[in-house]
């Protein structure tokens, strides 16, 4: 599985992304997570508001910090 957080650094992004990492850990998920802040990607994948997360190049969570239920759902 593949998961890719898109943000610039700002907190909510920073939120996200520990928020991805926790549940992936509990979860016991093999995943490779990178985080893009790459402002010319995030655009180019059409990303127009962040943070955003991707399972497998699908957006799944886009403007928002998502909650740890939000990711549990997402990842099972």
């Amino acid at each position: 599985m593949k998961i890719e957080i898109y943000g610039s650094g700002c907190s909510k992004c920073k939120k996200t992304e520990e928020i991805v990492r926790q549940v992936v850990s509990e979860l016991n998920i093999k995943a490779e997570i990178s985080k893009i802040e790459d402002l010319q990607k995030i655009i180019d994948k059409g990303i127009m508001m962040t943070p955003a997360v991707a399972i497998d190049g699908e957006i799944k969570i886009l403007g928002r910090v998502p909650t740890t239920q939000d990711v549990k759902k997402i990842l099972q």
